[in-house]
């Protein structure tokens, strides 16, 4: 964790080292709802094992937003960030175990080390930038580049995480996602 932390922004190693004893380790089976609708996220997690994806449920479909799997961060931001009840799922698709700190002590933290407070705000901007590009290529892009643009950015996911779950991220039809997956040279 503090190798990812560091990448992000260079904090001062007695700081990084207090902050990172306060997430404690948290283990979770495969197929377990962390966070539902109306729920509201109280903890923030660090993916140290696992995959788990985060989805709207509408009339009984799952709408895939999103996978987390390590080293990244996952639970729901802006249930957490705002501590306003959640919109949607946070589910592990395979056991997972992470280390979490509950938004009080986050908070805190943040308080009392500008550091952290920088660190997290360019944690935050990335995840923003993330998530506009990720509109950009389901605005901009067609079936096939979206196929593409996943396979070149995460190829190992194809093996990890079921046809349905992409094709349902990558807003595809799963009958044309089979297709691609079998008519693109990955």
């Amino acid at each position: 964790m503090k190798e990812f932390l560091s990448k992000i922004h260079s904090v001062d190693e007695d700081i990084l080292n207090e902050y990172i004893s306060h997430w404690k380790e948290y283990s979770v089976p495969k197929k377990t709802i962390m966070t539902a609708p109306n729920e509201t996220e109280r903890y923030w997690y660090y993916v140290l094992d696992g995959i788990q994806k985060s989805y709207y449920l509408t009339e009984g479909k799952q709408h895939i937003i999103a996978f987390t799997y390590p080293p990244s961060f996952t639970g729901i931001p802006e249930s957490f960030f705002s501590q306003s009840p959640s919109k949607y799922f946070l589910e592990t698709i395979s056991d997972s175990r992470f280390l979490r700190i509950s938004f009080e002590k986050h908070q805190e933290l943040m308080k009392e080390h500008r550091e952290i407070e920088t660190l997290f705000r360019k944690a935050t901007e990335g995840l923003l930038i993330g998530v506009l590009q990720r509109y950009y290529e389901l605005m901009a892009f067609d079936i096939e580049t979206r196929f593409k643009e996943f396979v070149k950015r995460s190829p190992h996911l194809l093996t990890f995480i079921s046809h349905k779950d992409l094709a349902s991220y990558l807003r595809i039809n799963p009958t044309n996602f089979s297709k691609l997956i079998n008519n693109i040279k990955i």
